[in-house]
């Protein structure tokens, strides 16, 4: 087959939407770092200080990305556009979003350092675990308890990102989840690492 062809199939919609997920990361770090210190008015009363125009930026492109999470695994399933790219790309680009976003709130001190940490490190768990079984011919699919999670560290990021009432709370509701839905892939993994031995 012809290698633009390939690229075409490879860049097919949902696999794009991942991608401008993965660029929209850095524009919600830029955004978040502005010093623009003019508070936005029709905000100003209902969170932990008034956020700023560079805050109400990054939320925006934070809340945009997020939707693209959403919608490119339903065209994928629902257009039967699932490839290889695409398995690997869209749980990238779901982690590079979430915890840039993360380390972001951890400098302008919205969020704690150490549960930034806890989820990280659940991160770094579950993909290595994906990887020793995708090496043994297996597949560990993604766990209900890590699709709310997903949700609970959006809707958490968001409030934090606009410093809107219930973020912080949020997050720890987050962090709890993440290290429950982590214990469930560490229990199928290792399940997995003991047959394979």
């Amino acid at each position: 087959m012809n290698p633009k062809i390939k690229l075409m199939k490879a860049l097919n919609l949902p696999n794009t939407l991942s991608l401008i997920r993965v660029f929209l990361a850095p524009l919600v770090l830029l955004f978040l770092s502005l010093r623009v210190t003019a508070p936005v008015p029709c905000l100003a009363d209902l969170g932990e200080g008034p956020p700023t125009w560079g805050d109400v930026l990054a939320g925006g492109t934070f809340v945009v990305a997020a939707i693209t999470d959403s919608l490119d695994g339903y065209i994928a399933r629902r257009w039967k556009l699932v490839t290889t790219l695409g398995k690997f790309i869209d749980p990238l680009a779901d982690k590079v979003l979430v915890i840039a976003a993360m380390v972001a709130l951890v400098e302008l001190q919205r969020v704690p350092a150490w549960i930034v940490v806890v989820i990280i490190t659940r991160e770094f768990v579950v993909t290595g675990l994906r990887l020793v079984a995708s090496a043994e011919g297996m597949v560990i699919a993604a766990s209900p308890g890590g699709k709310i999670k997903t949700i609970f560290q959006i809707i958490a990021v968001t409030l934090l990102i606009l410093k809107l009432p219930g973020g912080t709370a949020l997050m720890w509701v987050a962090m709890f989840l993440t290290v429950w839905s982590g214990m469930e892939y560490l229990a199928n993994g290792a399940k997995m690492l003991i047959e394979t031995d």
